[in-house]
């Protein structure tokens, strides 16, 4: 399995990360934190014009939420490898505003779960109007396994009504369509429904399914955040009604498709932090080079150059896994359960090396709000906790090795 970028991945790295190095600087991170997020607000399901808006408007100009678009619905149709190409720049450069989501989480679930018609319906607009989406499967409990999914869909005339609380929906408040996992009840037998996340009592669990749902029809909810620089949000579903033409497959039967989504998603951020973690060592590397002490660079201190290694080694390793994890996926390879597990797991201990490291090697500014690293790490903290910790997955490695 080659790792290697091809000729034509490596200079979709080099535009998106020239496009991003003018178009999106750390200081609109900064300028979105320090307005409390009112920079990624919304209206009536359309981003506002402020300098997320335009960050949105250009990558919408340059084609970018049609990346994982396959061709035949408009898009660009490129696979998983480049989608982590993209990720991994997106991370490096902090950007705000719904592009990873509907790159990474929309676009998938629908293109997997949905048949032909919903497909040209969805992700058309994607493609061509840069329409924005985004993935609803966490809730209270803060997993993202289906066996936790608790909200349900009860057949109504109309088509399904939905009930339930998500959490960690990235960029909810920003997206016109929603992608939501529930659990389809189904309706057999006659009174008293069992607990929540089954059928009627004596039925069993009801199988999931996934409905798009427009974002007006639902309440979002903004989440207190330590990474202000992107929204996740509470998406309160209370009963909205969707037609059948809004469920994506067959009733009860969306598990695959959720399951090939949450892959997906869990390498695009992967590669994401990668980017981070990058644009850290790449901080301190700058700054160890011109720190003098002693009349000396500090980067010339064994010390030092001890913890530079040591990032640069959790660095290299969770950047391999995080494509080695992609390719997988985008081969279907039968591992690839696996391989995104070491990935998501690899990802997680690079973090918390790199943002431990990266404070420390800075001293005593590193803690200043006026510097930019704790934008970097807080980012780079709060993505460690989506779709599964270090530790989960750890465990998730385990288990597929039969350990």
């Amino acid at each position: 399995m080659d790792l290697e970028l091809t000729a034509e991945q490596g200079a979709l790295r080099d535009v998106l990360r020239s496009v991003l190095e003018a178009q999106c600087p750390v200081s609109l991170a900064r300028s979105i934190v320090e307005s409390d997020g009112e920079g990624v607000a919304s209206r009536d399901g359309r981003i506002q014009t402020t300098v997320a808006g335009e960050l949105w408007a250009r990558m919408a100009e340059l084609d970018w939420p049609a990346l994982t678009v396959p061709r035949a619905y408009g898009g660009v149709g490129l696979g998983t490898v480049e989608l982590a190409v993209m990720s991994e720049e997106l991370g490096r450069a902090l950007a705000p505003g719904p592009l990873a989501a509907t790159v990474s989480q929309f676009v998938p679930a629908v293109a997997g779960g949905g048949n032909d018609a919903q497909r040209h319906r969805f992700l058309q607009p994607v493609a061509r109007e840069g329409m924005a989406g985004t993935l609803a499967v966490a809730e209270e409990s803060g997993s993202w396994v289906p066996e936790a999914i608790r909200a349900t869909a009860r057949r109504v005339d109309s088509g399904y009504a939905l009930e339930g609380v998500k959490h960690y929906v990235f960029d909810a408040g920003t997206v016109s369509e929603i992608v939501v996992a529930a659990r389809v009840d189904s309706g057999v037998g006659p009174a008293g429904v069992g607990p929540a996340g089954v059928g009627p009592a004596g039925v069993g669990p009801a199988g999931i399914s996934l409905f798009v749902v427009p974002r007006q029809a639902v309440k979002v909810v903004p989440m207190a955040n330590l990474d202000a620089s992107r929204q996740y949000a509470t998406v309160v579903l209370g009963g909205v009604e969707v037609g059948e033409d809004r469920l994506l497959g067959v009733p009860g039967h969306g598990e695959a498709a959720l399951d090939r989504a949450l892959q997906v998603a869990t390498v695009a951020l992967s590669a994401e932090m990668v980017g981070t973690c990058q644009a850290i060592f790449d901080t301190v590397h700058a700054h160890v080079t011109s720190r003098e002490q002693f009349g000396v660079k500090i980067g010339s201190f064994q010390a030092i150059k001890h913890k530079l290694a040591d990032m640069y080694v959790a660095l290299e390793s969770a950047r391999a896994l995080a494509y080695y994890a992609a390719l997988a996926v985008a081969e279907d390879d039968p591992g690839q359960g696996l391989a995104v597990a070491m990935a998501k797991a690899a990802a997680g201990d690079c973090q918390r090396l790199i943002a431990l490291e990266g404070i420390q090697c800075l001293g005593g500014i590193g803690y200043t709000w006026e510097h930019d690293m704790h934008l970097y790490v807080k980012r780079v903290k709060a993505s460690a906790g989506m779709f599964g910790t270090a530790a989960e997955h750890r465990e998730r490695v385990a288990s597929l090795l039969g350990l």
